[in-house]
């Protein structure tokens, strides 16, 4: 089996009893863990209209990432590109990448990120734009290449610095577009696996080699919650199981402490709908982590895995960096 790159997946979630400063200095506590401990990325991703999320200003929370850390690659996860228009996502990473050259990069999606209100203030009241993504990436993909210098409409910073492009999604059609582009596919299995093997499929099957890959690549993003020991990682988990079902049920709350129970526990329909959120969450003592993304790997063959942590107590969770990287290591020795 190949050595698995690790990452981490960052929303700046806000935590019950913090707010949206900690939230965001906590995840600069993440991401210099995550360089500590030897991970490949931090991506950060774009919401909006969500009160207990600090990301809606990717690019901006990107640079603050990138400035308190030193090699680490920053991006996002992703930006939801049908929000914006093209040239300005060109001129805010071709800023990033000339403050931190070699360590940025743009992972893209079709979603909105939000509620179709909020997409409508956000879109103008042009909800067409989703079906134009390849178009848009398209576009994106000329204002950054030494192509564009004799065009009408030119990026600057941005143009000729080549930065790395991803697909991101969780269906088929993101399979398809991520293959015809010849770009690295990123899967959303932390809350929608239900196509994961499908999608993975298809990208590999259908791979067109490009500038900037020769062969597919593949992402995919999980929970992935290490604890010393199994029964504190399940005591953990239960603020990730109960976000979920404030997600389903929409009644968000912030990140909270663990609780003996999910919260939802004893709700079939409920039960189910998280259940069928969380078929890629791994959650156990180093062991129990190391055997089952091993055999997960070696089931849908990634190059890399993304994950995310979502702990409530802060020195856990930064254990749990630690913890995933000595996973890693240990999976990679195999």
């Amino acid at each position: 089996m190949k050595n698995v790159k690790y990452s981490t997946l960052e929303l700046a979630t806000v935590v019950k009893g913090d707010n949206l400063a900690g939230a965001m200095a906590r995840t600069v506590e993440s991401a210099q863990a995550s360089e500590q401990y030897g991970f490949e990325r931090i991506w950060l991703a774009e919401h909006h209209n969500m009160e207990y999320i600090a990301s809606s200003a990717t690019s901006l929370l990107i640079q603050h990432i990138a400035s308190h850390t030193k090699q680490i690659r920053v991006g996002s996860g992703g930006i939801m590109l049908p929000n914006h228009a093209p040239l300005v996502i060109a001129e805010q990473f071709g800023t990033l990448e000339t403050l931190f050259p070699g360590r940025v990069e743009i992972g893209l999606g079709r979603a909105p990120g939000t509620d179709q209100q909020t997409a409508m203030a956000l879109r103008r009241n042009n909800l067409n734009t989703s079906f134009y993504f390849k178009d848009d990436v398209q576009a994106l993909q000329q204002y950054l290449s030494t192509n564009n210098q004799t065009a009408k409409v030119r990026a600057f910073p941005g143009e000729g610095l080549e930065i790395p492009l991803w697909i991101l999604g969780s269906s088929t059609d993101s399979a398809y577009l991520a293959a015809e582009l010849g770009l690295p596919y990123a899967f959303a299995a932390h809350f929608a696996p239900a196509m994961l093997g499908q999608a993975i499929e298809i990208y590999r099957a259908n791979f067109k080699p490009s500038e900037q890959l020769q062969e597919p690549y593949v992402l995919i993003c999980a929970n992935v919650i290490p604890a010393d020991t199994n029964e504190e990682a399940q005591l953990l988990s239960t603020s990730l199981f109960n976000m979920f079902c404030g997600i389903i049920t929409n009644r968000r709350a912030p990140l909270s402490p663990p609780t003996a129970e999910p919260i939802y526990a004893g709700i079939p329909e409920i039960e189910q709908a998280v259940q069928s959120m969380i078929s890629c969450t791994f959650i156990g003592d180093t062991q129990t982590l190391v055997s089952e993304l091993t055999d997960f790997i070696e089931e849908y063959k990634p190059d890399e895995i993304m994950t995310t942590n979502y702990i409530f107590d802060n020195q856990k969770r930064l254990d749990a960096f630690r913890l995933t990287a000595d996973i890693f290591q240990k999976i990679n020795k195999n």
